[in-house]
């Protein structure tokens, strides 16, 4: 695991952002005012794994 995508929530104290750096794993803030992109992303994921292994499950026939 390379990066760490979270919000800028204070339940995350800076300890475990230090915990987290010193294992070698980058935290990537997520935007101000974007209450819903964790839903949207999530969405755009399920989607594109979808067609993905729709289109693979025809490549292995």
């Amino acid at each position: 695991m390379r990066f760490l995508i979270r919000d800028r929530d204070g339940k995350f104290p800076t300890l475990f952002d230090a915990v987290l750096a010193d294992a070698g794993i980058q935290i990537v803030l997520s935007g101000v005012r974007i209450p819903r992109m964790n839903a949207i992303m999530e969405r755009w994921i399920r989607s594109y794994r979808h067609e993905l292994l729709d289109r693979t499950l025809i490549w292995n026939r």
